[in-house]
């Protein structure tokens, strides 16, 4: 239990944050939400970890665009659309991901029962929320490629290559939405607000999945993850009164036995190193003979 317990914080606060976010559309606009998350989560990662020295890594610089553009995305997404669909929809690119690189039955599976389940959310709300789930389908795009540019970073560790990338999308964000923001600055209220939904969307939840990921295998960690759309539907009827049609459960259905049979690919062993090859023996020099007066 004590092993699965930061997940648990990790699947817990990842979707509170955006579901207090939603609350706080009353007060700042949804891009100016976006922003106040990035700033607070960037400043407090600043704080903790200093990680000056990776921010001339091109790999950093992608992902912090990715990030500024993700949340722009998100928060876009779940003004419009409930955030069970939102939080199904984003898990697509995981399963697309995993049966690429590993072409197992079990992906192809996981990828039939997915497909069909994103079919059935984004085909309920296409009609009155077109652009919602256009901004929930560039959201998953965005996150396929934070995965993929999570794994590039390299650095002292990952929360470091975290911290570096969520300054640098503090910069790429302030021209797309830090004009949202501004009328936040003469309300307390908010601003103490839009630091808690970064803490709570961006701080607790990521470094509660680096611990989880250090301590649960790949298969228990794969598992785990299925539960996340779940407990977005919890949060989202709970603190959102959002309660899901029919439709939408089993859209929701699909993906979470989607993403529980998904296996990511497993990285190939690095080749054994040869054996040290023996030293050549050393001639044994060859006496010289010498005459009675021991002369050569």
């Amino acid at each position: 239990m004590q092993a699965r317990l930061p997940f648990v914080v990790s699947a817990v606060f990842h979707y509170l944050g955006p579901a207090f976010a939603v609350l706080l559309f009353a007060r700042v606009d949804v891009l100016g939400v976006a922003w106040l998350r990035i700033a607070g989560a960037a400043v407090i990662f600043a704080l903790w970890r200093r990680p000056w020295h990776l921010l001339r890594d091109r790999n950093v610089l992608l992902w912090g665009l990715v990030l500024a553009l993700m949340n722009c995305c998100f928060y876009s997404a779940i003004d419009r659309l409930p955030l069970a669909t939102v939080a199904a929809i984003e898990f697509l690119p995981v399963i697309v991901l995993a049966a690429i690189g590993a072409r197992t039955g079990r992906n192809y599976v996981a990828l039939a029962l997915a497909v069909p389940g994103v079919y059935l959310l984004t085909g309920v709300h296409l009609e009155g929320e077109a652009l919602g789930v256009a901004f929930a389908l560039a959201n998953a795009g965005f996150f396929a490629l934070y995965i993929v540019l999570a794994h590039r970073v390299s650095g002292e560790s990952s929360i470091d290559g975290l911290a570096a990338a969520m300054l640098v999308a503090l910069v790429f964000v302030t021209p797309m939405a830090g004009w949202a923001a501004l009328p936040a600055f003469g309300d307390p209220v908010a601003i103490l607000a839009g630091i808690g939904v970064g803490v709570s969307s961006s701080v607790i939840p990521y470094v509660a999945d680096q611990i989880a990921m250090k301590r649960l295998t790949r298969a228990a960690y794969a598992l785990m993850v299925s539960l996340l759309p779940a407990t977005a539907t919890v949060i989202g009827l709970i603190v959102l009164t959002q309660v899901p049609t029919v439709t939408d459960a089993a859209g929701i259905a699909l993906v979470i036995v989607g993403v529980a049979l998904h296996r990511e690919p497993t990285p190939r062993p690095d080749a054994p190193p040869s054996p040290p090859r023996r030293p050549s023996p050393v001639p044994t020099p060859t006496p010289v003979a010498s005459d009675s007066r021991g002369r050569p």
